[in-house]
């Protein structure tokens, strides 16, 4: 059984998009949906749009634009993937598929990873804004001179092991050697690395929560279960247990207030380590930790009945 593109499953979920999670299977549907297919769709429009304006590159894509052309920029945009990746992506389809001249490669593969990111923007605008915020606090807390870090629902703690690197040259009598050091903790945080992983990471960090709770209670209902990342596997026999317990779990998952006990740790943290620096008198910048962003009306049991979730 594999989950829906379940990155964006755990978005939709934090943000109670009725929208979001209908295309990702958290809401029930009477059919099976493409998160890939729904976004080649919504690309074309803009590209229909566009070209009748006038725009080149988007009339030299007529015809061009399909899943397999998006799908992986889709996939990998809740982890994080940037406009610059997006576009190399989306360039290699382009490429394989023989779709556009060698010319047009460049701001064609441009074009398409904006007309991605803003669809997605679109089908999925709680994710985006979540997403946002959790780049923002992220920031906050790498420009205060410490790394992100937070505790998962299963009391794992995180620490991300992003810092600037740091050079040592070491002489010897034949020659010169540089050893760069990057995961030392008494090191400056990369504030780039720290806020352009936080969101992926924490996202991650729901989906191996989901997974071991999964895994934890398979086992007290007697039933085999073994996964990789997304992927459950039982025996046939045992497929409905199976499918039950997963979607118990999720929904038990995310009737938690993890956002708002997220924020309340960050926002413990950082006191705490506003006290300790002020009494070792050194300075230390205000951290704008922002509210979180509001939620819509989903109702998370409903994933209860969602026969696709995971499939």
């Amino acid at each position: 059984q594999d989950g829906s593109c379940n990155g964006l499953q755990h978005y939709a979920a934090l943000g109670r998009d009725q929208a979001g999670a209908e295309q990702v299977h958290v809401a029930p549907t009477d059919v099976p949906q493409d998160v890939y297919s729904g976004t080649a769709k919504l690309v074309e429009q803009i590209r229909e749009r566009d070209a009748k304006a006038g725009v080149a590159i988007a009339q030299r894509l007529e015809g061009k634009v399909n899943r397999k052309v998006i799908k992986q920029t889709v996939m990998t945009t809740v982890y994080g993937v940037t406009f610059v990746g997006g576009r190399e992506q989306i360039s290699r389809q382009l490429k394989d598929q023989n779709a556009v001249d060698e010319d047009d490669l460049w701001p064609a593969s441009c074009y398409l990873v904006k007309a991605v990111f803003d669809s997605l923007r679109e089908m999925f605008g709680s994710a985006r804004q979540i997403s946002d915020w959790l780049t923002s606090t992220a920031r906050a807390i790498a420009a205060s001179g410490e790394p992100v870090q937070w505790i998962t629902p299963l009391g794992l703690p995180v620490v991300q092991p992003y810092h600037q690197p740091y050079a040592k040259q070491v002489s010897t009598r034949l020659q010169r050697v540089q050893t760069v050091y990057k995961s030392d903790i008494t090191l400056k945080p990369n504030k780039m690395k720290q806020r352009n992983a936080f969101p992926p990471n924490y996202i991650h960090s729901l989906d191996a929560t989901h997974m071991m709770l999964t895994a934890l209670h398979c086992q007290k209902a007697g039933i085999i279960f073994a996964s990789v990342h997304d992927c459950f596997w039982t025996h046939a026999a045992t497929v409905d247990t199976m499918n039950r317990v997963c979607r118990e779990q999720f929904a038990a998952l995310h009737t938690l207030p993890l956002l708002e006990s997220l924020r309340e740790q960050l926002l413990s943290q950082a006191s705490d380590r506003t006290s300790e620096r002020s009494k070792q008198q050194r300075k230390i910048k205000n951290i704008d930790i922002k509210s979180l962003p509001s939620k819509g009306t989903l109702d998370i049991n409903t994933v209860l009945d969602s026969t696709y979730f995971f499939s």
